[in-house]
């Protein structure tokens, strides 16, 4: 009876997904994230500010996600070797020294130079703390602790934009840029508090393929979500110059209604994500993601626009930590750091190709095309998803 009663109290606590390692990187994640989403609508109005056109803030936008991007696999190669503890470090060493740069820059070549560093720091740094979150959560709960863990981040993206519009308002950029770099000090002190998990030995080292830039397990996920990051890249990039072009005002609202619902979406989606499967999560997102980039396109005034918020973070919030837990669970346990570097090397790719190309656009046509060309994005991801839904089915059934 006792053995039994060990047994249950030991499965209990396997399942738990509150521990404190847990907590301290849901929190250090909270203050990357809270000093990043800072600099994410302040960074265009610096750039104007500096005499950079939008094809320029496009760039700046871009530049910063193709270097994460290069930086990714070389990430998820470390995590599985070198260990969870020195990739994320490092990462968060860099994008405070990044960051605290901006605070003495004059010139858009060098924010150019500097936004490539950053991206460097936060590639290393958001390939480690997802990796790091899978570890600790137990495995018939990673749908439903990723949603969790995404919370810190959505919580840092509620405050943070309208926070960094307020004080870019008040206080000069040099003290804002320093206010961001010392959030990250202090994700980097929490960092140094947390247990990590070793490395899991290849069973396999003879056959390491030399050219590893992906995990092919979360290639289907990771496709999925780069069609839907490529609106990020035009929210975050255009939105509060559209705004003011069109004469609208509480962007700053926009983003705490978008974070508002993104994080109410986290409370339910990861749990029918981890009942139901992707299918009850992707479908439903999507579309939303999709009316609300059409909203955005139309825009005729700030009821518009913070409908799209709400909708836009439902949807959001639903589908990036299912398609993330797909992705991970799919790979096998020495490829956990891969499959997250897969994951957000393709959520970097539509960021940053998103900011370009719309930099581009709305240089040519106006900012309106940016959410229209968006809505089109989100729509071949959901074509792209039932052909995907359907090939399986049809797999499934010839076997």
């Amino acid at each position: 009876m006792m053995d039994t009663k060990k047994a249950m109290n030991a499965q209990s606590s396997s399942d738990k997904i509150w521990t404190k390692d847990f907590f301290l990187i849901c929190l250090a994640n909270f203050f990357i994230f809270l000093g990043f989403q800072m600099t994410l609508p302040t960074l265009p109005l610096f750039v104007n500010e500096l005499g950079g056109s939008d094809q320029l803030i496009g760039i700046i936008v871009g530049i910063f996600t193709f270097s994460a991007l290069l930086l990714r696999p070389y990430a998820g190669h470390a995590l599985d070797s070198k260990g969870r503890r020195f990739v994320y470090m490092t990462g968060l060493a860099i994008f405070v020294i990044s960051v605290a740069s901006f605070s003495i820059i004059s010139s858009i070549a060098v924010l150019l130079l500097m936004r490539v560093v950053q991206g460097v720091g936060w590639g290393f740094s958001t390939t480690a703390t997802g990796t790091i979150a899978t570890d600790l959560i137990p495995e018939k709960r990673r749908g439903e602790g990723m949603g969790y863990f995404g919370l810190s981040g959505n919580i840092a993206l509620a405050f943070g934009p309208a926070l960094g519009l307020q004080l870019a308002g008040i206080i000069s950029f040099t003290q804002l840029f320093l206010i961001c770099a010392a959030l990250g000090l202090v994700a980097f002190l929490l960092s140094a508090k947390i247990k990590y998990k070793k490395v899991e030995e290849s069973p396999a080292k003879s056959t390491t393929v030399k050219f590893d830039i992906f995990e092919k397990t979360a290639l289907e996920p990771a496709v999925l979500l780069f069609f839907i990051t490529v609106t990020f890249g035009g929210i975050a990039s255009f939105l509060p110059l559209y705004a003011e072009e069109k004469g609208i005002e509480g962007i700053g609202l926009y983003f705490l209604v978008f974070a508002i619902f993104l994080m109410l979406s986290r409370t339910f989606a990861g749990k029918i994500y981890d009942k139901r499967g992707h299918i009850y999560v992707f479908l439903p997102g999507t579309v939303l993601i999709f009316i609300a980039m059409l909203m955005l396109s139309w825009l005729p005034g700030t009821p518009a626009l913070l409908i799209a918020a709400g909708l836009y973070g439902l949807g959001f919030g639903s589908v990036q930590p299912a398609l993330q837990a797909w992705a991970v669970n799919k790979a096998p346990d020495n490829r956990k750091g891969m499959a997250n570097a897969t994951f957000f090397s393709f959520f970097d790719l539509g960021v940053g190709l998103g900011a370009i190309v719309f930099g581009q656009l709305a240089f040519q046509f106006g900012y309106a095309i940016i959410y229209l060309t968006a809505a089109g994005s989100v729509f071949l991801s959901i074509v792209l998803y039932v052909y995907l839904l359907l090939k399986a089915r049809a797999r499934y059934v010839e076997n």
